[in-house]
């Protein structure tokens, strides 16, 4: 679960008035009265003549949306150097998209990113600042696609169903990911030349434009989350979206301060300690997510009584979690023979993905809706049900740091094993186990460490 999705409930929490009345039945500690009614959440029939559109239907266009997405990141991983148009672009696309047809806005998108991408594949040896030029480009489908696809489930889908819906959309993150790597080493392999890499995924972007064209109708904005006799959203200038969203701009500030400054410190000090200390690697990264936890934890339980102490805790329970970033990446190459580090970087990546943002949501939206259902509708209990939901992110941080523990007691042997392979002294049936020596019936016996750890 993404830290920014706690942001808008810390700037509305900060705005409370003095507030409730204490002892509301239902809700945990002196909270208070509720200040506002949520609108009915509308049922399957309710959202059909809403949106105009059938279940099967609206499940379809998430089906397709999800195959975009898997695309996106198939591309992305393929050759990756797309990341500053994608950042100058994504506002204009944001700006677009709150205000046209976002399925046109989708098709063209893409389409003009497939032709960049097969056009790319034909760029002479001896222009390669037009490879990365066009590879550049590929930005223009991402920025057009990333910041609008998940608003179109927002208006198809509430509540439970969003969530899932979502869920199952950002799964594409992972096995895009992995495939992007597989087809990019796979693909060169087979057809002898690195280019095909990049001529596998237009043909299937032609197929994407196709099916958004055909299958993915726009829905109201926020119609099913308004009530029926409420007047249409109407957008509002640039400028007044940007004051509304600046709430949350302390927050991405921190963000982007921590993660520069937590990649950097744990990157250091694990070269620091590697002088005395094989181990040093996963030990730095456990003790970054042990650390975190607490003040992550802090966060939470702060953020409706002190908002700068929220801050402040996030700005270390960030910082510390971000040591982890660039040590992980490093311990995997070191511990794979290079002939498997593409495959291995895929599995890495589809795993951490999968157990990370793209389930993260589903899970924390459930936990926050089955809260929400036990207690009386108010903004204090959507407040309180997130809030909650959200601490569970402290105790997988503290489960990860647990994890890097054990890695360290491994590390030494698998990088050992590895330098040896490489170097042709170990043969693919060689030892893959170290063996400690542990009494057994009266005697010393050698055993392997595995078998002695619970």
């Amino acid at each position: 679960m993404s830290g920014s999705d706690t942001a808008p409930f810390l700037s509305q929490a900060d705005d409370t008035d003095d507030g409730p009345a204490p002892g509301t039945p239902g809700l945990p500690g002196s909270m208070g009265n509720p200040k506002s009614e949520d609108p009915a959440v509308p049922d399957q029939e309710g959202l059909q003549r809403i949106t105009g559109l059938s279940s099967g239907h609206s499940a379809l266009i998430v089906a397709v949306l999800c195959y975009i997405n898997l695309l996106n990141y198939m591309d992305r991983f393929t050759v990756a150097v797309f990341i500053s148009s994608y950042m100058v672009l994504a506002p204009v696309f944001g700006y677009l998209g709150d205000r046209y047809n976002r399925k046109y806005l989708m098709c063209g998108g893409i389409a003009f990113w497939s032709l960049v991408t097969l056009g790319s594949s034909f760029i002479p040896r001896e222009r390669f600042w037009l490879l990365l030029l066009t590879r550049g480009l590929v930005g223009v489908g991402e920025a057009s696609y990333s910041t609008i696809a998940p608003t179109l489930i927002a208006d198809l889908f509430v509540a439970d169903q969003r969530s899932r819906m979502l869920s199952v959309f950002y799964f594409a993150i992972p096995v895009g990911s992995g495939l992007g790597y597989i087809a990019g080493s796979k693909v060169k392999d087979v057809a002898g030349d690195w280019h095909w890499a990049l001529r596998v995924t237009p043909g299937l972007g032609v197929l994407a434009v196709v099916l958004l064209f055909l299958v993915v109708q726009e829905p109201p904005r926020g119609a099913v989350e308004r009530h029926s006799d409420s007047p249409p959203l109407n957008p509002t200038s640039w400028w007044a979206d940007l004051r509304a969203l600046a709430r949350n701009l302390i927050f991405g500030l921190i963000t982007c301060l921590t993660g520069v400054l937590g990649v950097g410190l744990g990157v250091e000090i694990s070269r620091r300690l590697r002088r005395t200390n094989p181990r040093a690697d996963p030990l730095v990264c456990a003790a970054g997510l042990l650390g975190s936890a607490p003040f992550l934890f802090l966060a939470l339980a702060c953020a409706r009584g002190s908002i700068v102490a929220t801050y402040i805790f996030i700005f270390i329970g960030e910082t510390l979690l971000s040591m982890n970033w660039a040590i992980v990446a490093d311990i995997l190459l070191y511990v794979v023979i290079p002939t498997r580090r593409s495959t291995a970087e895929a599995f890495q990546i589809v795993l951490s993905h999968l157990l990370g943002d793209a389930g993260s949501p589903y899970l924390i939206g459930s936990i926050s809706d089955r809260l929400r259902r036990d207690w009386p509708p108010s903004f204090l209990s959507e407040f309180r049900a997130l809030q909650f939901s959200l601490m569970l992110c402290a105790f997988v941080g503290a489960l990860g740091g647990a994890a890097f523990l054990g890695t360290a007691i491994f590390i030494e042997s698998d990088r050992r094993q590895a330098q040896l392979h490489v170097q042709g002294l170990l043969p693919e049936t060689g030892p893959t186990d170290d063996r400690i020596v542990v009494p057994q019936r009266g005697r010393s016996t050698r055993v392997p460490v595995s078998s002695v750890l619970i």
